[in-house]
């Protein structure tokens, strides 16, 4: 957790496929604020676009729960999507649906509440670790957020009275899913309704 995997600008040389844990890609603004534009979890990998041109990463690559990842060389594995046709494939899927969620965060970010934004963010993670429990401190929550420490506050605050979460000393633990559901925006079912079938590997 805290790891930099890399900062906005770096050239990629590695993509890291996440085995457990959250990395989150943070946009910085030059007033110092910060906004998570997307998350990857066990289901992905980093930069997956870099396996067809050289590219600079846009955002800085974070580790936001802890876990491991395998990385390999981005020359490699183009070497080794040009071996097995079905490794671009799954790749170009996946970066596909990472556009998406960029899209839908551009509307979600504009349109949405805070406290909804924040029950479909710890829906997100959830969906991504094993157990009920995130070590998130507010200060880092409002910062992935875009918000102010009070806003998380007073939206971690109503989740805890709806009986979805309890939170204390940056522990944040899931006790109802169903009623986080009801407390988060459309985008967070908008995410699983648009979810790619990918196929597996011959």
């Amino acid at each position: 957790m805290g790891h930099v995997f890399s900062e906005a600008g770096d050239g990629i040389g590695h993509v890291h496929f996440v085995l457990s844990g959250i990395i989150s890609a943070v946009a910085g603004m030059q007033d110092g604020r910060t906004v998570e534009t997307f998350m990857v979890g066990r289901e992905g990998a980093t930069t997956p676009g870099a396996i067809n041109v050289p590219v600079r990463t846009y955002s800085r690559l974070v580790g936001q729960a802890a876990g491991e990842t395998r990385r390999i060389e981005v020359t490699r594995l183009r070497a080794l999507c040009e071996e097995r046709p079905d490794l671009r494939t799954i790749l170009a899927l996946y970066a596909a649906g990472l556009q998406g969620e960029l899209e839908q965060s551009g509307a979600c970010n504009a349109l949405h509440r805070s406290d909804q934004r924040f029950a479909k963010w710890l829906l997100r993670c959830h969906d991504r670790i094993d157990g009920e429990t995130l070590l998130l401190t507010q200060e880092y929550l409002a910062s992935l957020l875009g918000s102010q420490r009070t806003t998380v506050n007073e939206a971690a605050q109503g989740l805890q009275k709806a009986g979805a979460i309890t939170y204390s000393r940056g522990r944040v633990t899931i006790l109802d899913r169903a009623a986080l559901e009801r407390a988060a925006c459309e985008c967070y079912r908008h995410g699983q309704r648009s979810s790619i079938d990918i196929p597996e590997p011959q």
